[in-house]
């Protein structure tokens, strides 16, 4: 990795990615400008967390209505019950990581994954050995080593701590892209890296409420549509890299379109 230029550089300028960050910041701005959200941002906030834990569940094989999710209290049960608390528990801590990120990602992704493992045994909470398994069966691109995850997880890290001038959708895009790639823990790869795409988006200044859940958008481009995007981030070309940043960011605008609704519904409410 060049120490004298930003390696985002050349992704903010693929084809097709300056307009996907122009029409992101569009979006965002737009929703942020509601009148809605100079009064009652804070349940704009809870209500995108919700939706956010709820799709990033959903990408991870447990596809529950809005409003079980949210009925709920006991998420103990079945897989999809603790795949659910899962993401509902990570949308809460990723809220609380936001000022190591910058400083120690690394750390922060070991606290992503030992919250999302929970009762997991001692293989929470660090990335996973050699001959360990790895249970992320929506992805099925080929598994690195560990050596291998060890070495691009040091230079992510270095990336994230260096910071970049390239946009936040950019910057969100490959953290995601990289962690799904890599599957560096035994289980939860996919709701920790969701996580991590979204404190990138909120400690950016991007979304500072975090009130455009992505995840929503991810889950509602639909399962087929992620994992072909992912292949693209994973070829490493251009094209495929480009295909991945646009992928993310329709997902952050389809999150936006989630949280207007409620705004507007907050506004019909109110009149």
């Amino acid at each position: 990795m060049s120490t004298t230029a930003d390696p985002l550089d050349a992704l903010a300028g693929l084809p097709g990615v300056p307009d996907s960050v122009d029409s992101v910041r569009k979006a965002v701005d737009r929703v942020y400008g509601h009148r809605i959200m100079r009064r009652r941002s804070n349940e704009i906030t809870s209500e995108a967390a919700l939706r956010g834990a709820r799709g990033s569940a959903a990408l991870s094989g447990a596809e529950w209505a809005l409003e079980e999710v949210r009925r709920r209290s006991d998420f103990s049960g079945d897989g999809e019950a603790r795949t659910v608390g899962a993401a509902l528990r990570l949308t809460a801590e990723a809220g609380q990581l936001l000022s190591i990120w910058r400083q120690s990602p690394l750390r922060v992704l070991a606290r992503l994954h030992l919250v999302a493992a929970a009762d997991a045994d001692g293989t929470a909470g660090r990335p996973r050995l050699a001959g360990e398994p790895v249970e992320e069966p929506l992805v099925e691109l080929e598994l690195p080593d560990a050596d291998e995850v060890a070495g691009r997880l040091e230079g992510l890290s270095q990336l994230i701590i260096a910071g970049s001038a390239a946009p936040a959708l950019v910057m969100a895009a490959v953290v995601h892209g990289e962690l799904l790639s890599l599957r560096p823990f035994g289980s939860h790869n996919g709701l920790v890296a969701r996580a991590a795409e979204r404190i990138v988006l909120v400690g950016s200044g991007l979304d500072p409420k975090s009130i455009c859940p992505a995840e929503a958008g991810h889950a509602e481009q639909g399962r087929a549509a992620y994992v072909a995007a992912l292949d693209g981030y994973a070829s490493g070309t251009p094209e495929g890299m480009a295909a991945w940043i646009a992928y993310c960011g329709r997902s952050v605008e389809l999150g936006v379109r989630e949280s207007t609704a409620v705004c507007e519904a907050m506004q019909r409410g109110a009149a």
